[in-house]
C-alpha cells in the first residue's frame, strides 16, 4: 500500500527544504568567499563571524554528521515523523558542510522512519493491526 501525504509531512518537506536552502546560502555567502578569512580574522570582526565560526567547529568535529546518525536512528527505531524530518533536514546540512558520512546515513534512516510513520497500518487480524515493518 501507498502511504498519503499529510499536512505534517508537508511541513516536514518545507522543514528539510527551508534547512537545506538555508545551509546552501550560508555557506555560499560567508564560508566560501576567501575574504572572511581576513575579515573574522581583524581585531573588528562583524557579528556574522561568529556563527560562521560555530559551522566551521561543528563542520570540523563532524558533529553535524552525527547529529544526523543519532536522530536518524530515533526516527527508524521509533518510526516518528519529527525525528525522521530532523534526521533529514541536518543530513542535508551534514552533506553541505562536508560531514556526508554520517548525515547520508542518518539521513536515510530518518526518512526511512517517516515513510514508516506515514505508512498505512493493516488491520489484519494476524499482525493485530500493526505496521508492515512490525
Amino acid at each position: 500500500m501507498r502511504a498519503r501525504l499529510h499536512r505534517h509531512d508537508w511541513a516536514g518537506i518545507g522543514v528539510v527544504l527551508a534547512v537545506g536552502v538555508a545551509a546552501i546560502l550560508f555557506r555560499e555567502v560567508t564560508i566560501v568567499p576567501r575574504a572572511y578569512v581576513g575579515v573574522c580574522a581583524g581585531p573588528q570582526a562583524p557579528l556574522v563571524c561568529v556563527p560562521r565560526q560555530a559551522v566551521l567547529w561543528l563542520q570540523y568535529e563532524r558533529l553535524f554528521g552525527l547529529a544526523s546518525l543519532v536522530l536518524g536512528l530515533l526516527g527508524f527505531a521509533f518510526a516518528r515523523r519529527w525525528p525522521g524530518v530532523a534526521a533529514l533536514a541536518v543530513g542535508v546540512a551534514a552533506v553541505v558542510n562536508y560531514n556526508g558520512t554520517e548525515g547520508i546515513i542518518g539521513a536515510a534512516l530518518g526518512l526511512w522512519g517517516w515513510l514508516e510513520a506515514a505508512a498505512p497500518r493493516y488491520a489484519g487480524a494476524t499482525n493485530g493491526g500493526q505496521n508492515a515493518r512490525q
